[in-house]
């Protein structure tokens, strides 16, 4: 959201005391600082401690350290992540974001608690305070979904605590979660029909949609206590599972609630960019949607059902320094993002079929022919991208991608050996380079006007769009038997990204959903909870990362003194291995499906019971 607001101070509490025998002089109020009683007795005021309420949002994926390092699909370039490593405890709790750590968290909810005991009796407009009360609901229901989806069961806070009170509060049982946050959510959807608000604020749309998103996750192999015990002897040794989901009750019944909230979103009939295609279109076309998505723009925009915008001339959002931390460093960016190959593999073949490195053409010319959503996406060797700055331009003038090491000279002659300029043995930078021979393409605006590290971008963070809800519709079809539903729904996705339509059916349709819902979700945040409340975490996640090695060798008689790619003058060999040890030691203990409270959390509030694994 536009957040122009930020620097607003609204206190939480108005009264000060002090001693002094100049009162009035001491009782002047401060020039920055709105009063309580004044706050909430103005219609823009208390709008403006609304819209502070949104800030706790963060960056989301546009993060640098995004939830999608935590995951199969990238390497952070800057540190091992102790999640990855499963090398957490309550005195190292993990590399977790803000928008998800629990004091955060908890004083957003408080905010939204002071909003809605004070809106219950502001002298204003009933339909400002409905407009008002209905965006709150919304957010208390966000942050508190927040910490569900990361810890499990947490305490629902729906009163503002004073100083007087006793703070020892025990987590609610994930059931009893659930049904909170769906409360706050119908209640925001109602207050909000029909309401009209800025871009970055919450919406009936936007309230329904999280619903489903809720639902799914509660429907979900994790949070279905008997299931989850099957696949984990932790959780089935815990001594409260009904922290960590539901111990009884008609699962299926869970998964209908879940495909009748999706479906109420697409009923809307508001959202959704180019669905309805029946037959996959060109990759040109595909790879030019996609990239409309991520930007949100040129159509892309009417996937965006909440989000957080950013106004470069206004604000210095971390978010917006997308390119510096993330473009490769012969761009002189960071490489923060880098894909691992475990994710590159889950790219198929334009004709619907898996790459496989076993196949002598396929090994040979890995980055040709594949899912157009891979060349939107990812960052490769070869791959064309923007002119370089004048230093970078010296040694490529083409503006293309370069992962490997190539001879320069002549072949079977004298050649000398090149390092790319997007390698950690650059010209241009040696210290940032990728670590697995890609870098995140996906989000990169694409001006060329935006390629030094000095540059901004105004690319919004989508929290919420409209192919998630179409992937949660999917799911609850899946798993409520309607395949041909399901399949339909999947294959207008496909048709979009140019692919062929899917004829599986079972447990093969089941797992290229979830292949399907991670490419075309790539970097969206959704790995990391997808992968966990399907349970598949200890084989996706305890991979070892792979990545890509490429050397170019100059074919005979082949004369190079500026290097460019090309299959004319050069053999390339594509090499896969694992990291070297040190850099990222990944491995799953099941410990990690809930993260541990702070220790400082459990001394603070002697009622919170730590999450399994953890002493």
């Amino acid at each position: 959201m536009k957040k122009i607001l930020k620097t607003i101070l609204i206190p939480l509490c108005s009264v000060i005391l002090v001693t002094s025998c100049n009162k009035d002089f001491l009782n002047t109020q401060p020039l920055n600082v709105a009063a309580a009683g004044a706050t909430w007795s103005d219609a823009s005021l208390s709008e403006m401690f609304v819209t502070e309420i949104y800030n706790g949002v963060g960056e989301g994926y546009l993060q640098q350290n995004s939830l999608d390092n935590q995951t199969d699909n990238c390497l952070f370039n800057f540190g091992r992540q102790s999640i990855m490593e499963s090398n957490i405890s309550p005195d190292n709790p993990g590399d977790r974001l803000g928008t998800m750590e629990w004091g955060n968290m908890y004083r957003r909810i408080r905010a939204t608690n002071i909003a809605l005991q004070n809106l219950a009796t502001a002298p204003f407009a009933a339909d400002i305070v409905d407009r008002l009360k209905g965006q709150v609901y919304f957010q208390r229901a966000y942050y508190h979904n927040q910490l569900l989806r990361y810890y499990g069961g947490i305490p629902i806070i729906k009163i503002a605590y004073g100083l007087d009170q006793d703070y020892n509060t025990p987590r609610n049982t994930y059931e009893e979660c659930v049904k909170a946050i769906v409360s706050d959510l119908d209640s925001s959807a109602s207050l909000l029909d029909g309401k009209s608000l800025p871009q970055g604020r919450a919406s009936k749309a936007a309230a329904m949609a999280l619903k489903s998103r809720v639902l799914t996750y509660a429907a979900s192999d994790l949070h279905d206590i008997p299931t989850a015990k099957q696949n984990s002897t932790l959780i089935a040794g815990f001594a409260n599972p009904e922290l960590l989901g539901y111990v009884s009750g008609d699962r299926n019944a869970r998964w209908v609630a879940a495909k009748a909230a999706s479906k109420a979103v697409i009923d809307l009939g508001q959202f959704g960019y180019n669905f309805g295609l029946t037959a996959p279109q060109s990759k040109a076309d595909a790879m030019s949607d996609y990239t409309k998505l991520s930007l949100s723009r040129n159509g892309g925009e009417k996937e965006a059902i909440f989000g957080k915008y950013y106004i470069n001339a206004a604000t210095d959002d971390w978010g917006a320094w997308y390119p510096r931390n993330n473009m490769p460093n012969g761009y002189h960016g960071w490489s923060s993002t880098e894909p691992t190959q475990n994710f590159v593999d889950n790219y198929e073949m334009m004709d619907g079929t898996k790459f496989d490195w076993n196949n002598p053409a396929q090994a040979a010319a890995p980055y040709e022919n594949r899912d157009p959503r891979f060349y939107a996406s990812v960052f490769y060797d070869g791959g064309a991208w923007k002119p370089r700055t004048t230093d970078g331009a010296t040694f490529d003038p083409y503006g293309e991608l370069q992962f490997g090491t190539y001879q320069t000279g002549t072949g079977g002659g004298t050649t000398v050996a090149y390092a790319g300029l997007d390698t950690r043995n650059s010209n241009i930078e040696n210290w940032n380079g990728t670590r697995t021979g890609y870098v995140i393409k996906k989000f990169m605006d694409p001006n060329p006007a935006i390629v030094d590290m000095n540059q901004k971008q105004e690319v919004p963070t989508i929290v919420v769009r409209y192919t998630e809800v179409i992937f949660n519709y999917i799911e609850a079809c899946l798993q409520t038997g309607d395949e041909a539903t399901a399949k339909s729904w999947l294959n207008q996705i496909r048709f979009r990204a140019g692919m062929p339509a899917i004829t599986a059916s079972g447990s093969a349709l089941v797992n290229i959903y979830r292949n399907e819902r991670n490419v075309e979700m790539f970097a969206e945040d959704q790995r990391f909870f997808d992968a966990r409340r399907w349970m598949i975490a200890p084989s996706v996640f305890g991979q070892k990362v792979r990545i890509m090695v490429i050397t170019g060798s100059l074919k005979p008689g082949k004369t190079v003194t500026t290097y460019r790619y090309s299959k004319d003058n050069y053999n390339y060999n594509y090499h896969v291995q694992e990291i070297e040890q040190g850099v990222e030691n990944r491995s799953w203990n099941d410990k990690v499906y809930f993260p541990p409270f702070y220790r400082d959390e459990i001394s603070r509030n002697n009622k919170l019971i730590q999450n399994p694994g953890y002493q």
